[in-house]
């Protein structure tokens, strides 16, 4: 196997995935396109669901050009430092993190669904510019979350089990079938795709690919499959049949065996939100919005935050909740401006980022050049800046009450950051000392 292969080699280690980048990029570097302003800060790895290693996930963004790269992977922080390692090895700035499902049961929105198209009352959100010294603490926090989470997903294999066998499959092992296709042994989360996942190939083992598939589908599970997608599973050549089917099922199959979380797993949003900001890191509120296509697949239209959106970001506010993350290509530019407003209202950062867990996203965001949004790229180095000098002292956080500039506005600050995460990296002409420092200069510069 070549370097590039070795780069995306699952069973192998993060040492061994960053040695093998750093032999292809020295061979290679200069065959990659220019930097541009496009950045991503939610790409998921192989500790969550994902095509990618973490070495593999930076060198796809920075094949795109993206200047930043960022790993956030579900109920897991491992990718954190092999990403990290990557995108310094590319010349790139990086922010790492991890993503949660929380309870909102406790508030007005108990019965609503908000950014979950699964359950109501359940919210995604985001702990991201984790310090690297604060990781390990990250994932101790995470771990009853992911066993409390492995029972759930054993009662849902067990479910999907007395499903197929009745059609005359063959039961799936969690274990074996699904475990095996996790980083659980380096404390990766497991997911409804891992089970997903591993149906999609008892599916293609037994029915084949192409039309014989779509045909017992259809008459023996009575899924729903029309339209593009129908075309895409028509196609045996279609070299991301498995990712494809997995949309399938996690729209049309994943109902009749999903069993909601408990409390044990989606915590209270304000205990993670204290967590994240305990650590110095930034926990986000993750902005869904009314859906009219899905740019995974995976999700029907649907309605969500936008009618109540008003009455949500007070109670973001109390909750604790820091910033605020959006995926541009998923909303319209209205839905965008209305989020950016009230962002501005109540005093969050606003986080930009594309869940890429399949081989058949593209890892650029042009919406990123529209110059409504051009503080996004900005906001995405003051994060850089952010995981780097809290790393080195955590007092010099973004969001730090002992920061010296903490007097400023977050617009003051995040521009001051963004200047020194673009010094940082991909240009190299400032160390983190040095930018240490730049801050007590600009303390002293603003009279702070």
């Amino acid at each position: 196997m070549n370097d590039y292969g070795k780069i995306n080699e699952f069973k192998s280690t993060g040492e061994k995935r960053i040695s093998a980048l750093q032999s292809w990029a020295e061979k290679n570097k200069e065959t990659l396109p220019p930097l541009n302003k496009q950045t991503n800060n939610h790409i998921h790895t192989i500790y969550s669901f994902s095509p990618y290693t973490p070495s593999m996930a930076a060198l796809k963004a920075r094949e795109a050009g993206l200047s930043v790269a960022g790993s956030v992977d579900h109920d897991s922080v491992s990718a954190a430092a092999e990403m990290t390692d990557a995108c310094h090895i590319l010349g790139m700035g990086s922010v790492t993190g991890f993503e949660v499902r929380v309870s909102f049961k406790h508030t007005r929105f108990a019965d609503m669904k908000l950014n979950n198209p699964d359950s109501a009352g359940i919210v995604y959100m985001t702990v991201q510019g984790i310090p690297a010294s604060k990781r390990e603490l990250a994932a101790l926090f995470l771990k009853p979350l992911q066993a409390a989470r492995k029972k759930r997903s054993i009662a849902m294999t067990e479910a999907l089990n007395e499903i197929i066998t009745e059609a005359g499959l063959k039961p799936l092992s969690y274990e074996k079938d699904i475990e095996n296709l996790s980083k659980k042994d380096e404390a990766g989360g497991v997911t409804e795709r891992h089970i997903l996942y591993a149906l999609a190939k008892r599916f293609t083992d037994v029915y084949g690919i192409g039309e014989e598939l779509l045909k017992n589908l259809r008459a023996r599970f009575n899924l729903y499959i029309e339209g593009k997608i129908a075309d895409r599973l028509a196609d045996a050549s279609n070299p991301h049949y498995l990712y494809d089917l997995l949309g399938v099922l996690k729209s049309e199959f994943l109902p009749r065996i999903f069993i909601q979380p408990g409390s044990d797993e989606c915590i209270p949003a304000e205990t993670v939100t204290a967590f994240a900001r305990s650590i110095g890191a930034i926990p986000a509120y993750a902005y869904l919005g009314d859906i009219t296509e899905s740019p995974t697949g995976d999700k029907k239209a649907e309605k969500f935050e936008d009618d109540f959106l008003d009455d949500l970001f007070p109670v973001l506010k109390e909750a604790g909740y820091l910033a605020v993350t959006y995926m541009p290509p998923r909303n319209t530019k209205q839905q965008l401006l209305r989020v950016r407003r009230l962002c501005e209202k109540y005093g969050f950062m606003e986080i930009s980022g594309v869940d890429i867990n399949s081989s058949r996203q593209e890892f650029s965001c042009p919406e990123l050049l529209d110059e409504d949004f051009a503080s996004l790229t900005d906001a995405t180095w003051a994060l850089v800046a952010h995981e780097a000098l809290s790393s080195y002292k955590t007092k010099y956080g973004l969001f730090s009450p002992e920061n010296p500039l903490s007097a400023l506005s977050l617009n003051e600050r995040v521009s001051l950051y963004a200047d020194l995460g673009k010094k940082l990296f991909p240009a190299g002409t400032m160390t983190v000392e040095e930018a240490a420092q730049q801050i007590k200069t600009q303390c002293a510069a603003h009279h702070v």
